[in-house]
Parts: structure tokens; C-alpha cells; sequence
């Protein structure tokens, strides 16, 4: 089968415009739900995991874990300089390509769109250890500090890429409103199916959550755990001893819960596990209420903010 045939498209429903933070979601949950990415056949899992910061041999391991207990999406990122053993991690774990769903990024442009286009050819043939047919499930501009020429070069690089079928789909990280109207002007390929942005309850970047759910862009949530930072705040303690469960599955299932594609990250093999040991209880809305009260905008950043 053509790697195009990925790429026939449907039409989306957009989400309300309210502004009410409720959250809706599917009932019985699960670690194997998918999402739909806009204007696209291609499905991306609820749950994610990273792998910022592993490397060599913890990031094969920690992926393997992963894999193990049920994770079938993997972030990976040229900056974080283990695509190479992110691949070699799907390769042991003996599953069937098509039902991994593996992300990357790319940082700056190469200087030309050529080399551009380049270096994202390399990015998918270290995941797929040089297979010239293989291919990646998402592929993202890592940031939005290249300037309008370099995310417009970026971006065009990305849509060349999807129409070779050496992506499935294609989206942005650390964008802001701005940045994604911006690319109305230069983009063939509009909305961007995934924004991928810092997001937890200290975090909750309302402007730019509200603005792609109205376009029906999927929303990943990147640092869902606070790195740990929070790991001791007494109301995120409280609901952890409320629920009997740890404050990072609290986080995780809040993320959920937003209809946010949480990343969490953990080199730990009963972390991993407990991270995605989420589907066996509810928030309920006035806890959810309490996590939204926690919000402190770009101050409660660890990373960044793209809120304007």
C-alpha cells in the first residue's frame, strides 16, 4: 500500500467556541483510546511518552519499559539526540510498526529549504535505521524562535515531507495564537494537526488551548508533571490521598481529563508503569476546579509560555 494512501483527508466538526473550562470525555477510558488529528485519517494515542534527556542505552530501556506496559506513542526530538535508540527500542519490542505512533521534531531551519528538507530525511531514517521507505507518525517544528522566514521555510519543508509520505502528519510546538494564524499566509497544509505545549495545572496557557480546540488542532501537553516540581503542593497532595493514587497519576489523569495528549516522562520501570495506571478512577469537576484554580500563567512555566 502507497504511504499517500495516509493522507486522504475528512472533514472535522470544529469544537464549540465557549469558553466554559469543563472538560468532556469518553466514557471507560482507556490506554488504548486514540484521538482524530484535523482535517486527517490519522489517529494519535491519548497517552504519550517522553524520552527528553535519555539517552544511549536509559532511553532504549525506558522506551522498551513503555512499550511493555502499554504506551504506544513515543516523543522523540533531533535536540534531544536519541532518535537513533528510539527506533532501535520499537525494533526489539517485536510490534508491528503501524501500531506505534513515534513523534519527532526538528528545531531551526538548515539554512536553505533543501537542507531543510534534509534534515528531516535524517531525522526519519535514524528512527527507521536508514529504511528508505520508512517513515514517522508526526513530525513538529520544535519551536517558533526561528522567525517568520525560517517557520515558513520550516513548515514548507514539513508539507513536502507529508506529501512523500515520509511523515503521516505534521504539526508545531511552543506556538502561540499568533504564530499559528501567522502561518495562514505561507501554509498549504492549515491547521497544523498537533500543538505541542507546556501544560499542567500551574500552566494551563488558556488562550492558546481555547483558540486550537477551536480548530480542532490536538493539544499535547508537554512537562505534564511539573519535572516533580510540584510533586509536595498540599492541594495536589491532598487529591492524591483523596483518590489513592501518586500526585504524578493525579497530573496525568488531569491531563486526560482536559483532552490534552499527555507526555510524561520517566527513566524509572515503576514510574512508567504507575504513570499509566490512570484508568481506574475520575476526577471529579470540582477537583478538576480546584487543579484550574492552581493556574499561575506564564509565571508557573518550567519551560515556556507562548500565551500572549
Amino acid at each position: 500500500m502507497s504511504r499517500k494512501l495516509f493522507f486522504t483527508t475528512f472533514t472535522t466538526t470544529a469544537p464549540s467556541t465557549s469558553t466554559s473550562i469543563e472538560y468532556t470525555m469518553p466514557p471507560n477510558l482507556s490506554i488504548t483510546d486514540h484521538l482524530p488529528l484535523p482535517e486527517s485519517t490519522v489517529q494519535i494515542p491519548r497517552l504519550g511518552f517522553g524520552v527528553y534527556r535519555a539517552h544511549a542505552e536509559e532511553c532504549i530501556q525506558s522506551t522498551l519499559t513503555a512499550l511493555k506496559t502499554g504506551y504506544r506513542h513515543i516523543d522523540t526530538a533531533q535536540f534531544y539526540g536519541n532518535e537513533k535508540e528510539v527506533g532501535e527500542a520499537f525494533r526489539r519490542s517485536g510490534l508491528r510498526r503501524e501500531d506505534v505512533f513515534i513523534t519527532t521534531k526538528i528545531m531551526s531551519p538548515g539554512g536553505s529549504p533543501q537542507a531543510t528538507y534534509e534534515k528531516i530525511i535524517e531525522s526519519v531514517e535514524k528512527i527507521n535505521a536508514g529504511d528508505k521507505d520508512g517513515y514517522v507518525d508526526l513530525f513538529l517544528i520544535h519551536s517558533s524562535k526561528s522567525g517568520l522566514a525560517g517557520r515558513k521555510e520550516l513548515w514548507q519543508a514539513l508539507e513536502r515531507v507529508l506529501e512523500e509520505g515520509r511523515t503521516r502528519s505534521i504539526g508545531v510546538s511552543n506556538y502561540g495564537v499568533g504564530h499559528i494564524e501567522e502561518m495562514k499566509s505561507y501554509a498549504k497544509v492549515w491547521p497544523p494537526h498537533v500543538n505541542q505545549i507546556e501544560l499542567h495545572p500551574w500552566c494551563q496557557q488558556r488562550q492558546t488551548v481555547r483558540y486550537c480546540q477551536e480548530h480542532g488542532i490536538v493539544i499535547e501537553a508537554y512537562c505534564p508533571l511539573v519535572r516533580g516540581n510540584k510533586s509536595n503542593d498540599p492541594t495536589l497532595v491532598s487529591l492524591a490521598q483523596k483518590y489513592g493514587k501518586t500526585t504524578a497519576q493525579v497530573l496525568v489523569r488531569y491531563s486526560l481529563q482536559k483532552n490534552w495528549v499527555p507526555l510524561p516522562k520517566s527513566s524509572n520501570p515503576e514510574r512508567i508503569a504507575s504513570n499509566a495506571d490512570v484508568y481506574d478512577f475520575e476526577i471529579s469537576q470540582e477537583d478538576m476546579d480546584v487543579l484550574d484554580g492552581l493556574d499561575q500563567g506564564a509565571a508557573g512555566a518550567v519551560v515556556e509560555s507562548v500565551d500572549e
